[in-house]
């Protein structure tokens, strides 16, 4: 009986003993379903021995066998053969090996092609939000501009479009207001708050995603990828937005790659819109230039190109000289070698009126311009004598260049360059006066023997080439515009600096420029195309009609030209009454053969010829007070060879008949003014 307790109790420890080894075994489950997780069963397999090793033991063992001669003669190591056998079986196990892993080894399925309208989609959506994170804080995403960057180089030429415009509006509305210059190892090392790293991280990123775009536009605008098929090819996407970048942005880094680009446009002879796009790039930096900086690495690359080109540009790209500020802010006079600078003492300041304030008033104005001159020092305002120094190097620059092409005499920029010379008249130094007379006379000179050699030359080669006649309009040549633009060219000269007050120290003497004209009167009356512009006389396209320099027409030339000799600014009295009189007769010979306006133009110079110097000519007007013996020669080689006192002007009746009423009327106007001379 008193066993039964003791079994109870063994059996209870029985079954607390079971128990335990159940919840023993569901912990031992738990903690190999852990360190399963963590077996790597691939390394196990990697670290198993391979067959190759026992073969290497069995070859260094049997490397010791002689060999054996076999039945064909010849002699063989056991190595070999077992090897051979080695390699038979081997290769039966490899048989049986190799055909279960074909059947495992699949072709990869092709990933489905996305259509070109759903990819364009993508990257709209992409762009659009990589572009709007750059707006909201752009130093915080500096790693955007990889990003957008990347998209320019897409197969489909739409998102490639697409991207180089938005790389174009977000460097636009990004990029500072100074120029950021490249990290060195030493401010590298600095020590630098968290803020300052974190804004030099984000410039360094987007100067060098800048430079990488303005890399890309360069290849693009120089016909990496042709489209010409699309309506809007890449090319023209290119040239604008670096145009557009040159003019938003021209203060900041690589604008010299960005001028290399438009300037390389517009070395090329055909004029598109894209050609007209990139001149007026251009013309907006010059007139938007107020340090002198952007302006004269523009024309510093220009000038280069067109002397590597051998001045066989358009016109138009020589009068974007005449959008400089320069020619109304330079003061100094230059040469193609030299800058002369005046001297601040000789310049005298106009007294202005002083004007009353009250003692309030002067101490606000006086706040006032302290606060400006804080303000001034706080931009960074470029100085005064910076400024000066980089418009003489692009004056030196500009001269260089138009004396050069009167040198070569090119004739389609002859036009275009005299008139520049007119325009500069008063920046070009009067000891340089008497080279540019002389070649001025050369030009003259020699115009119509180089017209006569090109047309014997163009003779030639449109027998040649009469196929190619409509391919492009060869450049029309007009020797008497040439002359007339010389002539004005140098009476502006005597104009612009009152040089004509030392023409006796500088040897300046204009009657060859007098006798010309003079000679030329009666030819140009006759000339058909007098009142046509230098470019009416050539085949011109719509793109080319916005230029405004150089339209003057012959007639408006010869105008000018006269009155620089009959009605001079600087000394009016001081004509001689015998070139009045025979300028008089010869204008009055040539109105009766002119168009009507010119007529109307001739008869209104004359008309303020009789009112300055009516008693010296008033004779010309009677046949009964003639001053002259002998007989006129209209065709003297002199203006005092001609004897115009010896005629009378008997051309006024056939004009008082004239068909047109405006003419008759301005000869009416004519003869009232003679009669009211005493």
């Amino acid at each position: 009986m008193s066993s039964h307790p003791s079994k109870r109790r063994k059996l209870a420890d029985g079954a607390q003993s079971s128990d335990g080894a159940a919840t023993s075994d569901v912990k031992i489950q738990k903690q190999f379903f852990k360190s399963a997780q963590r077996w790597n069963l691939e390394e196990d397999y990697e670290n198993r021995p391979r067959k190759g090793k026992q073969k290497k033991q069995k070859k260094a063992a049997d490397a010791t066998k002689l060999p054996i001669r076999v039945a064909e003669g010849t002699w063989v190591t056991q190595e070999e053969e077992d090897a051979e056998i080695a390699s038979d079986a081997e290769w039966l196990e490899s048989e049986g090996e190799e055909a279960p892993e074909e059947e495992e080894v699949q072709p990869e399925p092709e990933a489905p092609k996305i259509p070109e309208k759903e990819q364009i989609r993508r990257a709209q959506e992409e762009m659009a939000k990589i572009a709007t994170q750059l707006n909201e804080d752009p130093e915080e995403h500096p790693g955007a501009f990889k990003a957008l960057a990347k998209f320019s180089e897409s197969d489909l030429l739409a998102i490639k479009k697409l991207a180089i415009v938005v790389q174009m509006t977000v460097y636009k509305d990004v990029i500072p207001g100074y120029r950021i210059r490249p990290a060195s190892e030493d401010v590298a090392k600095e020590k630098l708050s968290k803020d300052v790293k974190r804004l030099r991280v984000y410039e360094q990123a987007m100067v060098t995603g800048y430079y990488q775009y303005i890399k890309t536009l360069a290849a693009l605008a120089g016909g990496a990828i042709r489209d010409k098929g699309a309506k809007q090819p890449i090319t023209s996407i290119a040239l604008t937005c670096a145009c557009t970048l040159l003019n938003a942005v021209p203060h900041f880094n690589f604008r010299g790659e960005l001028l290399k680009i438009i300037i390389k446009k517009l070395s090329y002879r055909n004029i598109d819109k894209d050609f007209v796009k990139c001149r007026t790039a251009l013309e907006t930096l010059f007139h938007e230039d107020e340090d002198g900086q952007p302006a004269m690495e523009a024309i510093s690359v220009l000038t280069k190109m067109m002397k590597a080109r051998n001045y066989q540009v358009d016109e138009s790209i020589l009068n974007l000289f005449l959008h400089l500020r320069l020619l109304d802010e330079f003061s100094g006079k230059a040469s193609r070698d030299t800058v002369e600078k005046q001297d601040d003492g000789s310049v005298k300041k106009q007294k202005q009126k002083k004007e009353f304030r009250t003692k309030r008033e002067r101490k606000l104005l006086k706040e006032q311009k302290e606060a400006e001159k804080v303000m001034a020092h706080a931009d960074a305002a470029v100085s005064h004598e910076e400024r000066e120094r980089m418009q003489s190097e692009t004056l030196k620059m500009v001269f260089a260049s138009y004396f050069r092409i009167l040198k070569m005499r090119i004739p389609n920029l002859m036009g275009a360059c005299l008139e520049g010379l007119a325009r500069y008249s008063h920046l070009i130094n009067q000891d340089f006066f008497g080279d540019l007379l002389e070649a001025l006379k050369d030009l003259i000179r020699y115009s119509e023997m180089d017209a006569n050699k090109e047309d014997d030359d163009s003779d030639d080669e449109n027998k040649e080439d009469e196929e190619d006649e409509d391919d492009e309009h060869e450049f029309v040549r007009d020797t008497s515009r040439e002359a007339l633009l010389c002539t004005v060219t140098a009476f502006a000269l005597l104009e612009g600096q009152d040089a004509h007050n030392a023409r006796s120290d500088l040897h300046l003497d204009l009657s060859f420029f007098i006798t010309h004209l003079f000679q030329s009167l009666l030819s140009l009356s006759v000339n058909p195309d007098l009142e046509l512009g230098a470019q009416s006389l050539q085949l011109q396209n719509s793109v080319r009609r916005n230029n405004r320099i150089n339209l003057q027409t012959t007639t408006v030339l010869l105008i000018k030209c006269l009155s620089g000799i009959l009605l001079p600014p600087w000394n009016i009295r001081s004509v001689a009454p015998l070139r009045l009189a025979a300028f008089t007769k010869q204008l009055m010979s040539g109105s009766l053969q002119v168009p009507e306006k010119s007529a109307q133009a001739l008869l209104g110079l004359l008309a303020d010829v009789l009112h300055t110097h009516g008693r010296k000519i008033s004779s010309l007007w009677n046949t009964e007070e003639r001053k002259g013996d002998g007989t006129y020669k209209p065709l003297a080689a002199t203006v005092e060879g001609s004897n115009p006192f010896a005629s009378t002007v008997w051309e006024g009746e056939l004009l008082r008949k004239h068909y047109c009423p405006k003419v008759r009327e301005s000869m009416k106007q004519l003869e009232k003014g003679i009669k009211s001379i005493k």
